[in-house]
């Protein structure tokens, strides 16, 4: 499919080309421009839903501290504690240089239960002693959450990464009590947030 739309553009490509250098017969370079243009246009129309964008998500920032230098620990600079936020935002914090462990966002509403938090990467994205990780409500207006960042190791890791490909699977996201926390999470910092909106069904 994909080397028709290769040829299919080609030879858009090279009736444009004709028309333009061939002098002769005016109503010829007409045609043959017309052929190119439509066939690059569905050539390209081809291409598209082969490869369609990819999903973008859009999220929002909260409240942001000032950062203390020189960086001791790891911690949450946005949002901040007794932030309102929307049904996403980013979450961002800063690590010191020797930080070597992966760091998870787990969230814990109303219902008592913890719910990890990914992107793309599953894990917090590092870099420069900066991490951020989108974070996804999906409580009601006014709902208190605290949001928990923990440390883990390898096998900690593994286990918030298959949680949640499961959860995405089963299209439910049923969350976990407090006994079933990997041993290899450890609890490094925690605020408090406030949901500006219903942000039920939101996932």
């Amino acid at each position: 499919m994909l080397t028709s739309v290769i040829i299919t553009v080609i030879i858009g490509v090279a009736c444009i080309l004709l028309a333009m250098l061939y002098k002769k017969n005016t109503s010829l370079r007409i045609v043959l421009g017309i052929i190119g243009v439509v066939l690059l246009f569905y050539g390209g129309f081809g291409y598209g839903s082969m490869n369609p964008w990819a999903y973008m998500e859009t999220f929002d920032t909260g409240n942001k501290l000032k950062v203390q230098y020189p960086i001791e620990k790891v911690q949450v600079i946005s949002p901040v504690d007794r932030d309102t936020v929307s049904c996403r935002i980013l979450t961002m914090g800063v690590y010191p240089e020797y930080h070597d462990k992966d760091i998870w966002v787990l969230l814990k509403p109303s219902d008592n239960k913890y719910y990890p938090q990914s992107d793309w990467t599953n894990t917090s994205y590092k870099e420069n002693g900066k991490w951020q990780v989108v974070t996804r409500f999906g409580g009601d207006q006014g709902e208190t959450y605290e949001l928990f960042v923990y440390e883990t190791n390898a096998e900690a890791s593994q286990f918030f990464s298959e949680t949640i490909a499961a959860w995405k699977a089963a299209n439910a996201y049923e969350g976990l009590q407090a006994a079933e926390l990997p041993v290899g999470a450890v609890e490094i910092d925690r605020i408090q947030v406030t949901l500006s909106g219903n942000c039920r069904g939101i996932h």
